[in-house]
């Protein structure tokens, strides 16, 4: 009986491994592929330069986000997909208004002094007669708190706080510094300060200033925010060590309109045996008024576009439905990613996962899994299947943001991680341009997202 056993296992085993063998090596043919597809006969920086170009910047709720929606059902149709709508969504509708002004005002040394800033995503303005205040220097809300409301009353507040180059990562750096652009105006309101400046949250020092989302509380007052460029903030720093009491001027004309209808652009490829199950991939298709937003996120826009196109065009027939979303108002509300996730609870929607790209057109370096350690420890088996692309890791971390709110119906969020050094150089800044984007990079973002869903469609998680 134990011999008997023992032939059934070998002759079992043997069955096995040529198989496994098999698989794997469909699965490599299928991989190279799509590469091949993106980076001899790719469609992602053409229809980026598109995007930037003839559209252009594509602030919510202004008419380049109304033409980027237009372009999006468009494009989605002339690609063949099995059923693209719209879905509406109600957004934000702030409006920067005639260009701002800053200076310093009789410094000791050097008179007045032109300062570089772009008002904050959300903020009100100055009114047409602008502010003048003296300035105070802070890092962070610890130095608020210490100090109270004597100190900043009637002030100016200047959050001086730098993204930390120390960080391999620069999104870390991002993360820690961002928080302050987000609520320090709030914050410095509740101390009863007439306006904020914010340090950009750039990693070079330079002339560009990089705006960004604020945020109010309710019954504190809104005070007037700005980001002012990394190298005028260490010289209005550099003026107030040496001076004590620096006054600055500034003028702002933004200001909140009522909310205005957009929508999210959803394009999909039917399963062949889950049409119910749902993997999606998307970006947002908003961007900042100051450039085109080539980076953020033009680029995750037409890779998620690509990477459904390049399936659909080596002929590949997914188990279960593949999803495009170009979501609306990521920037300043997050209005597209919610409404969608909204709706796919209320109409009980099986998302398998949800994939973005939100971190520029780089080289891809890795894939980012919210989701139990269980789950990551299978898909890093993947992990050879992606090196000869230059994508090494699969490891646990934050997802995205669009798809973040489908957490909260158990979905598993999965974010693509390019080379990140240089995206905070262009981040919310004017030189997002589309000379910035290298073809190649984009492209081999695109593939690698079009990869995944492929091995998540034909292997599951």
């Amino acid at each position: 009986m134990r011999n008997s056993l023992l032939v059934l296992f070998t002759i079992f085993s043997f069955q096995i491994i040529p198989y496994a063998q098999d698989t794997s090596q469909k699965t490599d043919a299928i991989i190279e592929q799509l590469y091949e597809k993106a980076l001899v006969d790719g469609h992602a920086y053409e229809n980026l330069r598109y995007l930037c170009k003839e559209i252009g910047p594509r602030l919510t709720g202004s008419p380049g986000a109304t033409s980027a929606v237009d372009w999006g059902q468009d494009i989605m149709k002339s690609y063949g997909f099995d059923s693209v709508w719209l879905q509406p969504v109600m957004v934000p509708h702030w409006v920067r208004g005639a260009p701002e002004k800053a200076k310093v005002v009789g410094s000791k040394r050097m008179g007045d002094v032109p300062l570089t800033i772009t008002a904050l995503g959300n903020s009100v303005g100055t009114g047409p007669f602008g502010i003048s205040a003296e300035v105070v220097e802070v890092e962070g809300f610890q130095d608020l708190k210490a100090h109270g409301e004597e100190k900043f009353k009637g002030k100016i507040v200047f959050f001086n706080k730098k993204m930390n180059n120390a960080y391999p990562r620069t999104f870390m750096a991002y993360s820690e510094a961002g928080f302050i652009r987000y609520a320090g105006p709030a914050e410095a309101g509740m101390y009863g300060a007439i306006g904020t400046i914010v340090r950009s949250l750039g990693t070079e020092t330079d002339d560009f200033p990089h705006t960004g989302s604020t945020s109010y509380k309710l019954n504190v007052p809104k005070v007037p925010a700005v980001a002012i460029s990394t190298k005028d903030a260490d010289m209005l720093s550099q003026m107030i060590e040496a001076e004590g009491n620096v006054r600055v001027y500034l003028e702002t004309h933004c200001e909140m309109h009522e909310d205005k209808l957009s929508y999210n652009v959803v394009g999909e490829m039917k399963g062949t045996e889950n049409q119910e199950k749902i993997i999606v991939v998307g970006g947002h298709l908003d961007s900042w008024d100051l450039a085109e937003g080539a980076h953020d996120d033009g680029a995750g826009i037409v890779q998620s576009l690509e990477a459904l196109r390049l399936l659909n065009e080596i002929g590949y027939k997914p188990k279960n439905t593949l999803r495009v979303v170009f979501f609306m108002n990521e920037e300043n509300g997050l209005r597209g990613g919610k409404a969608y996730a909204k709706w796919a609870e209320e109409n009980n929607v099986e998302h398998i996962c949800g994939i973005e790209s939100d971190a520029g057109g780089f080289t891809p370096r890795a894939f980012s899994v919210d989701a139990e350690l269980e789950i990551i420890e299978r898909m890093q088996r993947w992990v050879p299947h992606f090196q000869p692309y230059g994508l090494y890791k699969i490891e646990k971390s934050y997802g995205g943001a669009d798809i973040s709110p489908l957490k909260n119906q158990g979905v598993i969020t999965i974010g693509l991680r390019p080379d990140s050094q240089r995206y905070f150089v262009y981040h919310h800044s004017a030189l997002d341009t589309f000379d910035k984007v290298n073809r190649r990079e984009l492209h081999l973002g695109a593939a690698s997202m079009a990869a995944l869903m492929y091995m998540i469609d034909s292997q599951g998680l």
